[in-house]
Parts: C-alpha cells; sequence; structure tokens
C-alpha cells in the first residue's frame, strides 16, 4: 500500500513524495504586488514538500481582494516568481501557483482607480477584506457583462502562460472559498439569466471555459483545479443541490486530464462536518491524483493515503512554523506551533524564522 512519503506521478508532476504545502496568504507583497525578496527564503525553506502550491495569486488587477497579495501579469512579478520557483527547484522541491481572482470579495481602495469589484452578481457579501485602513466590509459588485467573460477566461490562459516563464511547475486554478469562479457555480451567489446563470449546465460554464483555457496553454498534466463544495467562506452560502453541481462540474472537466483535484473537505479552515456531502461520489468521477485538505493532522493523513482514500494531503497552517514539515510527520516529531499574530503582513519575523529540527538542535 502507498504511503504519505512514497513519490507520485500526478499528471506530468513527478512528486517525491504525497505532502502538500497548500495556498496560504500571508500579505507581504511588494509595491507592485510583486512578491517580495523573502517570499524566496520562505518557499525554498519548504521546497521539501512534494508539492508546493503558493499564495492565492491575482490573474489580473481587479482580481485583488486583500491588501498586499501578489499577483502575476506583470513582467515584474513574473521575474520575482522567477527568482522563488529557481530557490525551489535548486533544492530539489516542485512548485505550482494558484491562480485567483477574488470576484466580489474585494475593495474599491484595492483596484484600480473607478473600478468596483466584478463578479456573478451585483449583490455585495457580507464580509470583511483588509485595507490599508484594517478591515472593511467589502464593496458592492457589478454583475461582470456576458460579453466581457472572453476576456476574463483569456486572463486566466495568460496568467496561465506567464506562470511557465516564471519557472512554475503547473498551475492551480482557485475556484473554490466563495471566490470568483465559486460565484458564478453556486445558486445562492450566481442569480444570473444569460448562458451563465440558471442551471447547472450554464452556472459550471466559466469554470468549465477557464479550465479549457489553461489546459490548452500549459497541458492538463500541469494544472490542477481547488474546489470546496459546502464551505461557508466569504459569504457564499450553500448551492441549492451540491453534490448534483460539483460531480457535473467534475465530470465536465475528466477530458482535459488535470493532473490534480484539491478538495477542501467541509468548511475552509473550520468544521469538516459543516454540511452533507459524499466526497467519494465526488472522487469516483475524477480519474488523477486526488488531494483532501483540512485539518488534517498526522494519523489523519498517513490513514488516508494508506487506505487509498486520497493521493495527496495537503497542509496549511502546520507549514507556516514547521518549514521541515514532511521530516517532522516522517519521523513524529513535535510541531511547532505558529504565531496568528504573524499570519498577514509584516517581514520575517513568523514568516522565515522558524528554526528547523536541525537548526533547533545546534541552538541547543
Amino acid at each position: 500500500m502507498p504511503t504519505l512519503f512514497d513519490p507520485l506521478q500526478a499528471g506530468e508532476l513527478q512528486l517525491d513524495n504525497r505532502v502538500v504545502m497548500a495556498p496560504l496568504t500571508r500579505n507581504r507583497a511588494a509595491p507592485g504586488r510583486v512578491p517580495a525578496a523573502l517570499a524566496e527564503a520562505y518557499y525554498a525553506q519548504r521546497a521539501g514538500a512534494g508539492l508546493i502550491i503558493t499564495e492565492a495569486t491575482q490573474i489580473r488587477p481587479d482580481g485583488q481582494g486583500y491588501l498586499d497579495t501578489p499577483g502575476i501579469y506583470s513582467a515584474e512579478q513574473v521575474a520575482a516568481w522567477r527568482r522563488i520557483t529557481d530557490a525551489v527547484h535548486q533544492r530539489g522541491g516542485k512548485i505550482v501557483v494558484q491562480l485567483w481572482h477574488v470576484g466580489r470579495i474585494s475593495h474599491v481602495s484595492l483596484l484600480p482607480k473607478g473600478d468596483v469589484p466584478v463578479s456573478s452578481t451585483a449583490r455585495a457579501a457580507h464580509t470583511k477584506t483588509f485595507t490599508t485602513q484594517g478591515f472593511e466590509p467589502v464593496s458592492v459588485p457589478r454583475a461582470l457583462r456576458t460579453e466581457e467573460i472572453p476576456a476574463l477566461v483569456q486572463s486566466y490562459r495568460d496568467a496561465a502562460r506567464r506562470a511557465m516563464d516564471a519557472g512554475f511547475d503547473g498551475v492551480e486554478v482557485h475556484g473554490a472559498n466563495g471566490y470568483l469562479i465559486d460565484q458564478f457555480l453556486r445558486d445562492s451567489c450566481n442569480d444570473r439569466t444569460d448562458a451563465y446563470g440558471g442551471p447547472i449546465e450554464n452556472r459550471t460554464r466559466l469554470l468549465r471555459e477557464v479550465m479549457q483555457a489553461v489546459s490548452a496553454e500549459i497541458g492538463g498534466g500541469r494544472t490542477g483545479l481547488r474546489l470546496s463544495p459546502v464551505t461557508p467562506s466569504n459569504d457564499i452560502g450553500q448551492d441549492s443541490d451540491p453534490q448534483a453541481l460539483f460531480n457535473a462540474a467534475v465530470e465536465q472537466l475528466q477530458p482535459l486530464k488535470l493532473a490534480f483535484l484539491h478538495v477542501v473537505e467541509g468548511a475552509t479552515g473550520g468544521p469538516r462536518d459543516v454540511a452533507p456531502f459524499d466526497y467519494e461520489q465526488l472522487r469516483r468521477r475524477f480519474e488523477g491524483a486526488w488531494m483532501v485538505n483540512n485539518a488534517y493532522d498526522r494519523q489523519m493523513a498517513l490513514d488516508a493515503v494508506a487506505s487509498g482514500r486520497a493521493d495527496l494531503v495537503a497542509f496549511g497552517r502546520p507549514f507556516i512554523s514547521n518549514p521541515d514539515l514532511v521530516r517532522r510527520l516522517r519521523e513524529g516529531a513535535q510541531m511547532a506551533p505558529a504565531d496568528s499574530k504573524t499570519f498577514y503582513g509584516g517581514g520575517a519575523r513568523g514568516y522565515t524564522d522558524y528554526p528547523s529540527l536541525d537548526e533547533q538542535a545546534v541552538k541547543a
């Protein structure tokens, strides 16, 4: 039987183990939404992961929803990401970028002057985001016009091409957590009457077109997708029939032969049993590598892979304070606690200064 520490071929991605660093927003980008110089050390320290998925990274300026998050739409951003991917590869790691558009989870102060957030709907989310003024209610969005959607799809394709130029091994499209693609998927948020609203076939259209475009650009074997079928994050609300919706969405993507599907079980960062959902039904509809996520501890991860219930297990916060997490999981070593006060924004403290086991031994 496979173990958490065995190699895995996921599409075109040859992974040394099945431990994945989940995307973690850290709000440390430099001016111009350029990944900061410290990010090179941060990701390189964690290159022992079988796969690193970067922090969510906006595909274009109107995709930003939080202060100081990086993009991948300018030459300067691509050059900075190239330094990061080189550093990870030098340590033998694999890294993909998570392509992100937040949709309505944004604030006008974060967007190009005169812009308001765009979404499937003109209804505001009842949530807050982080701006230069601290936490503020998100701005009221406008619904994307039907004729604007092809350009949005092209933006995802362009971002995937830039990811290859930046040296990434692939991309993960962010279709989860109440952001733009999720806003189109769920009828709790999608109130459109055009070809992108109404029945499931229409509400899955944007996801389908984005994944087709990205796969056509870089290959399905270098493309992954993140979904969160029942998370209530960002005031997204539950779909009226999430099982039917996400079963259909995944079935429609089968011809693309995606490298992996990254599924958040339950509420992102919260209860795993927030709403009923049969994840095994979903898995039977996907032939690529199956990645699970949400509050997995060591034993849960070991069991998930050994039982065949998962091919990969993604860890989020444990990777913040344990740069050598794979070794700690392998050896059953003690996990270092994370300082939540340094999760978002700031400099090296709480970012690149967590010691590895070897560094702890030297200090001792």
